[in-house]
């Protein structure tokens, strides 16, 4: 992994925590997520015209993810409507890496070193650990101390993002690849899984959707530029170094995601969060090292 690639995914770390605390600051989530997912729409179309069109070995990829990605969003929506921003995110990103590890060993016949598979197993292992540590109800979350029981739902919706997220890293890589035009697939990609949620709003909230729409438009907008330029940025970097250790270095927003956690939803930090970030710390400098 060059640190021109390694630049570029931790830009897309920053950027994909960014988003998703502007869909959790949100208290709807449909429309946080129609605002986001419209909105990648609609910039996906206006790039689309200027970029060639993904090769033809492409397309079952990107239909492919764009079901998965309305999955994904849709648990990032339950996840977020039972935990705390910075429980379910390093949940939902850690889970990841060592799912698309096994994968791209069976699908893509990668071979990792050492290094590369000890920073995986590491950060994942330690930060999925950690973060299990006081996922408690919404009633239960301001005055529980770290002896409480884990809010069980929460948890689970939590590991089901992230396993939906490892199986799109996945199909994305292998599409990718395919596609010839990085920038032509990631434009494909928004368009195609930008209209579900918006057009099931439509449908279910009818004439009032608007309306809902209206007071949060600028958050969701920007949220939907993040949401591209995250993945965008990770799409290019899976076209320069191999699918496990990009899928892991991304995680590194799981430091940010703890950190907005804290400072903006005014969330506890605590030891196990604060050790969380020491070892996503860890496991990014074996993969580096690894490069």
């Amino acid at each position: 992994m060059t640190p021109l690639v390694a630049a570029a995914v931790l830009a897309a770390a920053v950027t994909h925590a960014g988003w998703n605390a502007i869909a959790h600051a949100i208290k709807d989530q449909l429309v946080a997520f129609t605002l986001i997912g419209g909105g990648a729409a609609v910039l996906g179309a206006l790039i689309a015209p200027f970029v060639p069109l993904p090769a033809a070995g492409a397309w079952p990829y990107l239909i492919a993810s764009a079901l998965l990605h309305v999955g994904y969003q849709a648990l990032l929506m339950r996840s977020f409507s039972l935990g705390d921003f910075g429980q379910m995110y390093p949940i939902a990103r850690g889970t990841a890496p060592l799912v698309v590890t096994v994968a791209a060993v069976f699908l893509v016949d990668e071979r990792l070193n050492g290094w590369q598979l000890g920073g995986v197993v590491f950060a994942s292992a330690g930060l999925v650990g950690v973060a299990l540590w006081g996922i408690l109800p919404p009633g239960r979350r301001k005055s529980a101390g770290p002896g409480s029981r884990p809010h069980w739902p929460a948890i689970l919706a939590a590991l089901a993002t992230g396993l939906s997220i490892a199986a799109y890293t996945v199909v994305d890589g292998l599409g990718v690849r395919a596609s010839g035009t990085p920038v032509g697939y990631i434009a494909w990609l928004m368009i195609l899984e930008g209209i579900l949620i918006p057009a099931y709003a439509a449908y279910s909230r009818r004439g009032a959707l608007l309306g809902q729409l209206r007071p949060y438009a600028a958050r969701g907008l920007l949220g939907a530029a993040l949401s591209m330029a995250a993945y965008g940025l990770i799409l290019w970097a899976q076209t320069r170094a191999p699918l496990a250790p990009v899928a892991a270095l991304r995680e590194s927003s799981i430091i940010v995601g703890a950190a907005i956690g804290a400072v903006f939803f005014k969330e506890r930090f605590g030891a196990p969060r604060i050790a969380a970030a020491a070892l996503m710390v860890v496991g990014i400098g074996l993969m580096l090292r690894a490069g």
